[in-house]
């Protein structure tokens, strides 16, 4: 009998104990569900919250069929590969430390980190919502900002935006012709609403597109903001002429002056999204002349190495700041202090493809400038690439005995300026039967 209750005793202590255990099991188990919940719902990090030694902003490889643009949901899946940037050391050592606008910001966006700084990513700035910086904080942190003239103040209430929505779209400009693979070379030219003469002048001459030597192929594109409120609205006109060509890329900011930089952004985005497997891109303004066959051959001479790195144009070297109020150039030594990189004139240059993804990253972190062709400086010196002088490009033009000569223009890639009768006389002769040089 005694054996017996002990038997029961032992049964019940067994089924009590293994009770007590899957309650605890279970209450465990609950706990690192709940942690794993409260991980995943952590929100997204983004640029305003980065510290820059470990921050992620990152660009998709962009090899769907699909072409997302900046005004829809989001950026290609987070799976696709990552690119990493080194920021290099000669370009921060050449900033000052100053008490400028600017300099502060970019020490404030780079940190007092080690250099050099690797900036990695996997989830891509998408365009959102912009809140313009009030006037009281930048008088707070520019004591002279009411002697800056309007246009200039506009340009730093708007600096942080950097995602404008895109209105008129080309998601196909790049899309493979038949058997002849990929875009060799993009002409990305700025242009502004008014300026429909230069584009048509463009499209007849040496920005044609097609199917070049028999297999390499030119796509154009306009860039565009929208028409100034002081412009008359040619919205319709501007319509029209997108559905008619094909080739303007028009998006939601006021096209002036100062928004050249935000112009060159947007493009590098617009480029990775719509046109990512481009070889080479050939920015400029629409009132230059290029020599398109001499540009395809110059490129095709190039080696792998020099290509994946090309930055060329007419190259400008040991520039500082204008301080001259009534300059267009202008820039105040309280938004700015130091020399400027060496850098190709924005009137017309050259660039690798290859170097878009990293180009766009680092223009997240260098604060943008009102002078579009420096910015871009900057941004590659930041990269480790140097600008390559090209004697070709003669972006403050030629002698004036010259400038009419067929034979010289021959042998140049880009001359600046020249007015849509010029540029089309100029092409008629240049590819004249008659012309003897």
């Amino acid at each position: 009998m005694m054996t017996m209750r002990r038997t029961k005793t032992l049964i019940i202590m067994v089924l009590t104990s293994s009770f007590c255990l899957v309650i605890l099991y279970s209450m465990l188990n609950l706990q690192v569900t709940h942690n794993r919940r409260e991980v995943a719902e952590i929100p997204a990090v983004t640029t305003k919250n980065l510290v820059l030694a470990t921050s992620t902003i990152g660009i998709k490889d962009n090899k769907s069929t699909e072409h997302p643009t900046e005004s829809k949901s989001g950026p290609p899946s987070s799976t696709a590969a990552v690119q990493q940037v080194t920021v290099s050391e000669s370009f921060i050592k050449d900033i000052p430390k100053s008490s400028a606008f600017w300099n502060r910001k970019m020490y404030s966006l780079f940190g007092q980190q080690p250099i050099p700084i690797n900036l990695t990513g996997n989830e891509l700035v998408n365009g959102s919502q912009c809140h313009p910086e009030s006037i009281e904080s930048l008088q707070m942190n520019i004591q002279d900002l009411r002697s800056y003239p309007e246009l200039y103040q506009d340009f730093l209430q708007g600096m942080d935006c950097h995602s404008p929505q895109i209105l008129i779209d080309q998601p196909n400009k790049c899309a493979p012709v038949g058997s002849k693979g990929q875009v060799f070379l993009l002409f990305a030219v700025k242009s502004t609403p008014r300026h429909f003469e230069r584009r048509q002048v463009i499209r007849d001459t040496w920005g044609r597109e097609g199917v070049y030597q028999g297999e390499l192929i030119v796509r154009t594109v306009f860039l565009l903001g929208r028409t100034s409120v002081d412009d008359p609205n040619l919205d319709k006109l501007i319509t029209f002429e997108a559905k008619e060509y094909g080739d303007l890329l028009v998006w939601d900011f006021q096209d002036s002056f100062y928004n050249l930089t935000l112009k060159e952004h947007v493009f590098f985005k617009w480029t990775l999204y719509q046109c990512p497997q481009v070889s080479f891109i050939f920015k400029g303004d629409d009132d230059v002349f290029a020599n398109t066959p001499a540009i395809l051959s110059h490129l095709q001479s190039l080696e792998p190495d020099r290509a994946s790195k090309l930055y060329a144009g007419q190259i400008i070297s040991d520039a500082s700041p204008l301080r001259d109020i009534k300059s267009k150039y202008y820039v105040p030594q309280s938004f700015y202090e130091g020399p400027y990189p060496t850098y190709a004139a924005g009137g017309g240059f050259l660039f690798s493809g290859s170097l878009l993804k990293p180009l766009y990253i680092i223009s997240h972190y260098i604060p943008f400038f009102p002078i579009d062709d420096v910015y871009t400086g900057m941004c590659f010196k930041a990269l480790g690439i140097s600008a390559e002088k090209h004697e070709g490009f003669q972006t403050f033009d030629i002698r004036e005995q010259d400038r009419e000569n067929a034979c010289v223009h021959k042998h140049l890639l880009l001359v600046h300026q020249r007015n849509p009768r010029q540029s089309k006389r100029l092409w008629r002769n240049m590819h004249s039967p008659l012309l003897t040089c």
